[in-house]
């Protein structure tokens, strides 16, 4: 299992959401099946996605990457620090979420 190739999968063939303010949206209304943030995520965006996904029981998944390398593995030419994955289409990303 490949933590990367599973996160181009999902975007290319489900749905998924960027950015802070669009993802901490998204789970404050309980959408989404799995959050991932990137190593270099600021800290205080950090803290507020842990509290809203431990309140909204998502499951976050930690890139080991800093946020240009999350948007390179999306396929973006800009930083992720902060993804929601609404529908993993053909991913097996939901795997990740059962191994940690």
């Amino acid at each position: 299992m490949d933590l990367n190739k599973s996160i181009r999968m999902a975007v290319e063939s489900g749905k998924v959401l960027v950015g802070t303010r669009e993802s901490k949206r998204s789970i404050v209304n309980g959408k989404g099946k799995v959050v991932i943030l990137s190593n270099n995520c600021p800290k205080d965006t950090q803290r507020d996605i842990e509290y809203y996904t431990s309140l909204a029981k998502i499951p976050l998944i930690r890139f080991k990457g800093t946020s240009l390398e999350l948007g390179e593995v999306c396929g973006f030419p800009y930083p992720v620090s902060v993804m929601v994955v609404l529908e993993e289409g053909d991913s097996d990303i939901l795997k990740f979420v059962e191994g940690e």
